[in-house]
């Protein structure tokens, strides 16, 4: 397990770099990799109902299924410790009542707050249009996954998002249903084998605007 933690917000987003290449004799421990899936649920997500689900690909035999799916990400896939697959649950609401009974339990939400919630969510997800509510955990599983790189950076490993791989057969080849599961991207994750290259950004003058 990697005990070392880095807790400048500065440093880990700048010396976050997408990575090809990791040292393949390093693994991360279920207790870590628990952790740092743990940090990134934190991120936010529409009407709390956290619709990501995360795949974690470690084995050689389950890396030997998503080889021929990621036919352009070949190094990332066999030299990381594992690759993360984010998918969107499109049928989130059913996790609503433990989410939303858990915050009155804890004390974060009154009773009759919670009830009133729920009566509208409910409402809510019974008419909801599906292409809505790909759309929504898409933006979700984006947020996640954002937070699940900047929590690995943080724990010392490096990360890369990938999203070259064939989204129709990924659910399937792994035995969930892809009529509910909604792919998002993969993420490498490991030590990186060779530094990786800083990239420049658009200075912030040229992507914002005041109105």
């Amino acid at each position: 397990m990697n005990h070392t933690l880095m807790n400048d917000f500065q440093t880990i987003i700048s010396s976050r770099r997408s990575i090809r290449n990791y040292d393949p004799s390093v693994k991360i421990s279920r207790e870590e990799m628990e952790e740092i899936l743990s940090k990134a649920t934190l991120a936010p997500s529409s009407t709390n109902m956290q619709p990501w689900r995360f795949l974690v690909i470690e084995s050689a035999e389950a890396k030997a299924v998503l080889a021929p799916l990621a036919s352009f990400n070949q190094r990332q896939v066999e030299t990381s410790a594992a690759v993360i697959a984010v998918f969107g649950d499109k049928n989130n609401f059913a996790n609503g009542e433990e989410i939303y009974s858990k915050s009155v339990e804890l004390g974060y939400m009154p009773a009759d707050v919670k009830e009133m919630q729920m009566g509208k969510l409910k409402a809510y997800f019974e008419n909801v249009p599906a292409a809505v509510m790909h759309d929504v955990v898409l933006i979700d599983g984006g947020l996640v996954s954002m937070q699940l790189m900047l929590a690995a950076r943080a724990h010392g490993y490096d990360t890369n998002a990938i999203g070259g791989y064939d989204k129709s057969k990924i659910a399937e080849a792994f035995g969930m249903d892809k009529e509910r599961y909604v792919p998002v991207m993969l993420i490498s994750i490991g030590k990186a084998e060779n530094a990786g290259y800083p990239s420049y950004r658009l200075p912030v003058q040229k992507v914002a605007e005041w109105k």
